[in-house]
């Protein structure tokens, strides 16, 4: 089971200085990819499912990961999660190609659709059909990706008789799929080469299993996407790593306290290191 690092751009990575420590540090230790979170803005006041205050620091994903590739040269870089329905597609796949060249094919795109309204409302996309217009977005990506003449014409997105260079290192990018609920299992049977969820204690990862083994079964999946890779960041409280690597888990990404200092950081990384 691969150990991972959540939280590369926010609490005390917010800092540019001390997250290019971190990154460092963590690929000095084995630790075998870094990931980030994305809130372009957060509710003032905090209401649920907030999951921070308003004043709470967080570096944008992209620009964050960019930072940290330049002083890294193994470790993998992951979102976790871009919220892509707030994002247009075209000018995305320019700046996530972008990231795959520069770390030399280090890039894993997780992918959610969002759960904060206010969000949706603040940026003026709207909530509702955020799901849909999420795989419309990820089809538009992957044809400028990987189409000799990229065209794609759907509700929202539509274009032909354009390129865009360089593409990105890897062919394919992996596309990892947030969720916990039966859509979000739907569209990492059909789209994802992983799955990804955030702050599960084992109980709730298997029941997650469970709820991915049954889209597994309804839904077909294609072929080229191989076997679903598996990535859980539990709680900051969960420390049991073999309660998880019995249930298959590829891939644990832990999280630090946001509250730790830039020394506190070090240490911890040491002390959880693979």
């Amino acid at each position: 089971m691969d150990i991972g690092v959540f939280g590369m751009n926010s609490g005390a990575c917010a800092d540019p200085a001390v997250a290019l420590d971190a990154a460092r540090a963590a690929e000095e230790l084995g630790y075998e990819s870094l990931w980030v979170g994305e809130h372009v803005v957060l509710p003032d006041p905090r209401v649920p499912p907030s999951p921070l205050r308003p004043d709470a620091a967080m570096l944008d994903p992209i620009v964050a990961l960019s930072h940290l590739a330049a002083v890294t040269t193994r470790v993998r870089l992951g979102t976790g999660i871009i919220i892509l329905p707030q994002r247009n597609p075209v000018v995305l796949a320019k700046e996530l190609a972008s990231l795959d060249v520069l770390s030399g094919g280090r890039f894993l795109f997780g992918v959610g659709v969002g759960y904060l309204q206010p969000e949706f409302a603040a940026i003026g996309v709207p909530f509702d059909d955020r799901g849909p217009r999420t795989i419309e977005y990820l089809e538009a990506i992957q044809a400028l990706w990987t189409m000799p003449k990229p065209e794609y014409h759907g509700r929202l997105v539509d274009f032909a008789g354009i390129d865009a260079h360089p593409r990105p290192v890897q062919q394919p990018v992996p596309i990892i799929m947030g969720g916990g609920t039966p859509p979000a299992f739907r569209r990492a049977v059909q789209r994802g080469h992983g799955w990804y969820g955030f702050g599960l204690e084992p109980d709730a990862a298997a029941r997650c299993l469970d709820g991915l083994r049954a889209a597994g079964d309804r839904y077909e999946r294609p072929a080229e996407l191989g076997r679903l890779e598996i990535t859980i960041t539990p709680p900051l409280r969960s420390a049991d790593r073999a309660a998880y690597a019995d249930m298959g888990i590829d891939r644990l990404v832990l999280v630090p306290s946001h509250s730790l200092s830039a020394a506190d950081l070090r240490a911890w990384l040491e002390e959880h290191a693979p």
